[in-house]
């Protein structure tokens, strides 16, 4: 699992439903959602 900065909770949790993406810059980023609250997370970098 992937752990991200939920700005909602304002913690760091794992995202649910992970899916990994290209940003336009050609970078690598992993883009999910909070399993608590429910807000789109999003991590530049991740793997």
């Amino acid at each position: 699992m992937v752990e991200a900065y939920c700005v909602k909770c304002k913690q760091k949790r794992e995202m649910k439903d992970a899916k990994e993406v290209t940003m336009k810059n050609g970078k690598h980023a992993v883009t999910g959602v909070c399993p608590v609250c429910g807000t789109k997370m999003f991590k530049i970098g991740g793997k």
